[in-house]
């Protein structure tokens, strides 16, 4: 082997490239993790009506660092996503030195019970907001179904000038909810938005003008609902015909 100058060639020309490649590999590390390509500019876009420039401007101080090549991006957008109303970031490399930052808010649709908001989307966020949202209280993972059955029962509601205080769903499926004027209305199961466009068509000629207060009405009867009024007292005539 030692005499055969052509394969002592091919071994040399090996040796040359593969020293050659190990020079150019550890030129690049070091070039990638020089500080001669930092990143200059932070540009933070987006529409915000709960984070404040103050949170972003400390996490972009404090959370991130490396250089334009070695900013790790998941990393960076877990920072921000730490924030209680950011629902996404996206994260975007400029060359030469500018990193792109964009993110969206949570638009708070409900409160679930005593713990967190539920978004428009669906999603439970941990945020505090004193916005007077109406308060859901259900299965866990019900949180996408109970957004469908608001944004379902507000319209037919809208149109007796009522609003949906509080909102129940069971364990199995049957609906109850309290208005904005203190009524509870028992939906149960089935038709749902059929019983409440009923009792929205009742209400403002039927009910509303009554002289008792009402305290609950159960929506629950195919043809018609049953109402609670813990002041009225029948008249003895009336209660000698029954």
């Amino acid at each position: 082997m030692w005499d055969n100058h052509a394969v002592l060639r091919a071994l040399a020309n090996f040796l040359l490239l593969a020293a050659l490649m190990m020079v150019l590999y550890s030129g690049g590390v070091w070039l990638i993790h020089s500080p001669l390509f930092p990143v200059k500019r932070i540009h933070i876009g987006g529409q915000f009506a709960k984070v404040t420039p103050m949170q972003l401007k400390y996490i972009a101080k404090h959370e991130l660092s490396g250089t334009f090549f070695t900013l790790d991006i998941n990393k960076t957008r877990g920072a921000f996503q730490k924030l209680p109303w950011v629902r996404e970031v996206q994260v975007r490399r400029t060359w030469p030195d500018r990193l792109e930052i964009t993110i969206s808010e949570h638009v708070a649709l409900a409160r679930w019970g005593e713990s967190g908001l539920i978004s428009t989307e669906g999603r439970w966020f941990d945020a505090a907001s004193d916005q007077p949202l109406p308060v859901f209280y259900g299965p866990a993972g019900s949180e996408k179904e109970m957004v469908r059955a608001l944004q379902m029962f507000e319209p037919v509601l809208k149109q007796a000038k009522l609003q949906p205080r509080q909102l129940w769903l069971s364990e199995r499926r049957a609906w109850k909810m309290e208005l904005d004027n203190g009524v509870m209305l028992e939906l149960g199961r089935g038709p749902v938005k059929e019983r409440l466009v009923r009792f929205a068509e009742y209400w403002p000629r039927s009910l509303a003008v009554l002289p008792y207060r009402i305290e609950s009405i159960d929506l629950r009867y195919p043809n018609g609902f049953a109402v609670r009024m813990p002041d009225y007292k029948a008249s003895a005539a009336t209660a000698n015909k029954l």
